[in-house]
């Protein structure tokens, strides 16, 4: 009959006891690590760039337990139907036209905050020698910007009071560095862009700005989640909307240390960085549904060009209210 030792000392025994102490430990060490908080953004991203860049939210979240994962997007509609799809938690700043095409699709937001606008960090640019002099010139002619970002928006309300309708001009959807590419080598004759590209074109090839938001396009950028993780992880939310709120006034009350600090992360001179801030207010407030008005003018606008598959309520979102107010 076969029998069993029951000494700690049997070679046998002290492998498996140091098989269990080693999955204890892995165990242990997999508790310990922080979750991961996953947060989409694109590389104008400019206060979610110097949270990252300063690795602030890694420190806000870290009595949570949390820290931050990464995601860099190429623009604002690839990012929310990441969102929508579970792939992310959390979206940076994307232009206020985003959301609206995200709804058409059926995607449930929850909008987490709001920068006040910015209506002249977003312009129709043309070259330096165009003939072009007003909006109304554009009629025939090709335009380049990105499909659904705030400049499509901007285009549309600039050609309407020009008497001009979106089918009136040759649209090139290109994303910012394809744009830039086809400006610049007259493959386009104008180009819709927002900071820090409207910056750089200006200050690296003369562009010239054709018409910018201003008394057209409010130009304001909201802060977004996934309304499952919004409505589990609320103290989540907190902690973004109060390091954004900080960052926000940094970078207006330090423009030069902003402009160098992201200078090297977006590849552009601290001049064009910070004539881009300038134009931005980078004011963090609550999203309330008084200041989602122009959201439904912006729905409506599209659908009227048929750029929308059906009728959005704008308003049909979650919105979060941020300790103390």
């Amino acid at each position: 009959m076969k029998t069993f030792s029951s000494s700690p000392f049997m070679p046998g025994r002290r492998t498996a006891l140091a098989a269990l102490a080693s999955l204890a430990a892995g165990g242990a060490l997999a508790q310990a690590r922080p979750a991961a908080v996953r947060i989409g953004y694109q590389k104008s991203s400019t206060l979610i760039a110097v949270l990252k860049l300063q690795g602030a939210l890694e420190r806000a979240f870290a009595p949570l337990g949390l820290a931050p994962s990464w995601h860099e997007f190429t623009s604002g509609l690839p990012l929310l139907e990441a969102l929508n799809l579970d792939n992310i938690d959390l979206s940076a700043d994307v232009a206020d036209t985003v959301p609206v095409f995200a709804q058409a699709a059926g995607a449930r937001l929850t909008f987490v905050a709001q920068e006040a606008p910015s209506p002249s960090a977003q312009a129709i640019l043309v070259r330096a020698d165009s003939p072009l002099r007003s909006v109304a010139d554009l009629k025939g002619r090709r335009v380049g910007f990105a499909k659904a970002a705030g400049v499509h928006y901007l285009l549309i309300a600039a050609l309407d009071q020009a008497g001009l309708s979106f089918r009136d001009i040759e649209p090139a959807y290109l994303a910012p560095a394809d744009g830039r590419a086809a400006f610049e080598r007259g493959a386009i004759d104008a180009w819709v862009v927002w900071d820090p590209f409207l910056a750089a074109a200006q200050r690296q090839s003369g562009a010239r700005v054709l018409a910018d938001g201003t008394g057209l396009a409010s130009y304001q950028r909201y802060y977004l989640a996934g309304t499952g993780f919004a409505r589990a992880h609320p103290e989540v939310l907190g902690v973004l909307y109060a390091e954004l709120e900080k960052t926000g006034r940094w970078v207006k009350a330090h423009p030069k240390e902003a402009a160098a600090l992201l200078a090297p992360f977006w590849g552009l001179d601290a001049a064009i960085v910070e004539q881009a801030n300038s134009r931005r207010s980078y004011a963090v407030r609550e999203a309330t549904r008084e200041r989602l008005s122009e959201q439904q003018r912006i729905a409506d606008a599209f659908l009227a060009e048929k750029l929308l598959p059906r009728r959005v309520d704008a308003l049909d979102v979650d919105l979060y209210k941020p300790p103390g107010a």
